[in-house]
């Protein structure tokens, strides 16, 4: 996979030429990140190729400097967050689970044992639905900074909010997270 500075500046050179490159670098994260906010594969799906036109035409139109000063994942993740928003004004956007069907149901390595790969999995979809229970803006918060990955600046850049805004949203969806979470473990160690 190529950095994002070289893909910046092959995309300053020729947009046409190494467009195809940008769509296979960051495809799987786009569709990713608009299943986990619509919640359904078509819809998905439609917003990510979305977002990828609209990022076409913005590089056609932006100048040689600016394609290749841009920060594309973080620019690009704020397109796809627009087109869902846009896409699903009326409707509350949903935090779908970020794991897939194989992945839920093969263990991560041979030598893992299926009852550690079954309990692993349960884990994961009980976090995807405290994540889906939670308020819009926590959950794209903590979505984009601990499911993707990206930095605060990032997050907040694609939020289009403050930096102390993005760090306040994900602690309290972090928090709130727990809060749900609590019960469960106390039941969990008093039976232990």
């Amino acid at each position: 996979m190529i950095d994002e500075q070289r893909l910046s500046a092959n995309l300053a050179a020729n947009v046409d030429e190494h467009f195809e490159q940008f769509v296979r670098t960051y495809q799987d994260r786009i569709y990713g990140f608009t299943l986990r906010l619509t919640g359904n594969p078509q819809d998905a799906e439609e917003c990510a190729q979305d977002a990828f036109v609209r990022a076409h035409r913005a590089l056609h139109g932006y100048p040689p400097e600016r394609r290749r000063e841009l920060r594309l994942r973080a620019w690009l993740y704020q397109i796809a967050l627009n087109v869902v928003r846009n896409r699903v004004r009326r409707a509350t956007l949903r935090v779908v689970p970020f794991d897939g069907v194989i992945e839920e149901t093969l263990p991560a390595s041979a030598d893992e044992q299926p009852e550690l790969a079954s309990l692993r999995a349960e884990s994961r979809k009980k976090m995807a639905t405290l994540l889906r229970q939670l308020p819009e803006r926590y959950a794209t918060a903590v979505t984009l900074r601990h499911v993707h990955g990206l930095s605060y600046a990032e997050t907040a850049q694609i939020l289009e909010q403050p930096l102390g805004t993005t760090k306040s949203d994900v602690h309290r969806g972090l928090r709130l997270l727990r809060e749900a979470l609590e019960p469960e473990l106390l039941l969990e160690a008093r039976s232990n």
